[in-house]
């Protein structure tokens, strides 16, 4: 639990002084992912450090010295991950690409915004609430369990759980900082996809024969294994924050 908190003020204190500090972080933790992706998917080491080389050049576009655009970044992601395939021919590592840069750009999309601080608060919050809320719901009440085969410790009072608590902190985010109401009311979506990204991460580590992504986080596993809440709600957080621009009011 101690540990948890740690990572939480980390990443809380990144979302407050924004710019470098939170490209920075974001970027040492989507390379550890990488490397967590390269392994449960079976690459060489070889092939770990040429995905993570791939991946580095989108990353250094999005940083706010670069103040690359957006979509130019999104589509050197995209031919990073297309750059991977064509070269060591697995299709599994160069999703992995995808799968770790992806939310990067979110969530520095995010952050970028004029509400940014609290909007990137607010993504990564719900999941942090949907986990907590998961956990001692879960813990408390037991009953039938949401995917035995994949995890067998979660349970549907669990997964209820957190999405009633990650409910509350959207909830709380608009009363105190204005978080506008459809990301309000998508809150409690959100909180299901992070339980869903939770349990692909437990269906590859399933299919990779092992407990956890890794071991660079003492008695909590790997970086895969913290974040993967996240990485599918930061791409569609980001979305929610971007849509204004495509049909304005």
């Amino acid at each position: 639990m101690i540990a948890s908190v740690g990572m939480i003020a980390v990443a809380t204190a990144a979302v407050v002084f924004g710019g470098i500090a939170f490209w920075l972080l974001a970027v040492v933790v989507a390379i550890l992912m990488m490397a967590e992706w390269a392994d449960l998917v079976g690459a060489s080491a070889g092939h770990k450090r040429l995905a993570q080389y791939a991946l580095s050049v989108p990353l250094a576009i999005m940083a706010p010295i670069a103040a690359g655009p957006d979509p130019f970044a999104l589509g050197l992601l995209a031919g990073a991950a297309f750059f991977v395939v064509i070269v060591t021919r697995l299709p599994w590592l160069a999703a992995g690409v995808l799968y770790c840069g992806l939310p990067v750009l979110a969530l520095v999309l995010i952050n970028r915004q004029h509400e940014g601080l609290a909007w990137t608060f607010w993504a990564m919050a719900l999941v942090w609430g949907c986990d907590i809320g998961a956990f001692f719901v879960g813990r408390t009440f037991g009953g039938p369990k949401l995917a035995p085969r994949l995890s067998p410790n979660k349970t549907w009072s669990g997964l209820i759980g957190g999405v009633l608590l990650a409910s509350v902190v959207g909830a709380l985010m608009h009363w105190r900082f204005g978080l506008p109401l459809r990301m309000t009311l998508a809150t409690p979506g959100l909180a299901v996809v992070a339980q869903g990204g939770d349990l692909f991460e437990s269906w590859l580590k399933r299919r990779a024969g092992v407990k956890d992504s890794g071991t660079i986080l003492p008695g909590h596993g790997g970086v895969l294994d913290r974040l993967d809440g996240l990485v599918p709600v930061a791409p569609l957080a980001a979305l929610l924050v971007v849509l204004p621009h495509f049909y304005p009011s």
